[in-house]
């Protein structure tokens, strides 16, 4: 199953020749990985990792709603990794791989994932 998320671009994203700001388009990821999580209180995860392929130019149209699908690409013990696509005019603008960490903040170290976090991410999982 993808978790798709819709995002609205703002006026303020965009650099003078219209092209979104390339840390405007990790936010919108961003986003949608926080709705993906399905309200949980912050999850309790970190990001380790981010690789992100800008395939071809993200421009500010007023109004314009765009979608970022999520998908997880692998469970580990201790971390989750999500393929993320947005899409702009039916082209992929924008592909990351991203990689989550559980995180017991309070012991200030990484932690396997429960039995219900792993019931949840396993919905997402490709394959």
């Amino acid at each position: 199953m993808r978790h798709e998320h819709e995002v609205q671009l703002r006026w303020s994203d965009p650099d003078m020749l219209g092209h979104v700001n390339h840390a405007r388009a990790l936010a919108l990821l961003e986003d949608a990985r926080l709705a993906m999580n399905d309200g949980r209180p912050g999850g309790g995860m970190i990001l380790a990792r981010l690789e992100v392929d800008y395939l071809r130019q993200l421009y500010y149209r007023v109004g314009e709603r765009l979608t970022v699908s999520s998908w997880a690409l692998r469970l580990g013990t201790k971390s989750v990794t999500v393929r993320q696509e947005l899409v702009q005019d039916g082209e992929v603008a924008i592909r990351a791989d991203v990689v989550l960490v559980m995180f017991d903040f309070e012991a200030d170290a990484s932690r396997a994932l429960t039995d219900d976090e792993r019931r949840h991410w396993t919905g997402y999982l490709d394959g």
